[in-house]
């Protein structure tokens, strides 16, 4: 069983903002390559911060963002260090944003802690593969 990903951006909103839609199709295609899921599965969301609300360690740009991806357990390691190449390399090809100025998290947790579509995720019947 596959899950999608569920995607969360951060960044500063003027920096964000105008480069959302290329963003999320930049980090669609780096995931459905890694993990395999089908194309028609993108759940992305994105935080456009206020300077004042948005900290950050020195060495880093106005460029700097966070993607934080939660998925279900089962990918392998190879996968996941896939998709964090993936992204460092398409996200600095596309919009020249530096890996020092993007940090990736992925969160794995149990299908059971998942509810979708009415269901626990341990008890869905999906249409693809987690073990890539």
């Amino acid at each position: 069983m596959r899950s999608m990903a569920q995607v969360k951006v951060y960044g500063l909103k003027e920096n964000l903002n105008p480069v959302k839609e290329r963003f999320s199709e930049i980090i669609h295609s780096c995931i459905v390559e890694a993990f395999k899921l089908p194309i028609d599965k993108r759940f992305h969301r994105f935080f456009s911060m206020d300077q004042e609300d948005f900290y950050y360690a020195s060495g880093r740009t106005e460029a700097y963002t966070i993607i934080e991806i939660s998925i279900f357990e089962g990918r392998s390691v190879d996968s996941k260090k896939q998709l964090i190449r993936l992204l460092f390399e398409n996200i600095h090809n596309h919009l020249h944003i530096s890996p020092q100025d993007l940090e990736i998290t992925i969160f794995e947790t149990p299908k059971s802690n998942w509810g979708i579509r009415g269901f626990p995720g341990d008890e869905l019947q999906l249409n693809y593969n987690v073990n890539v």
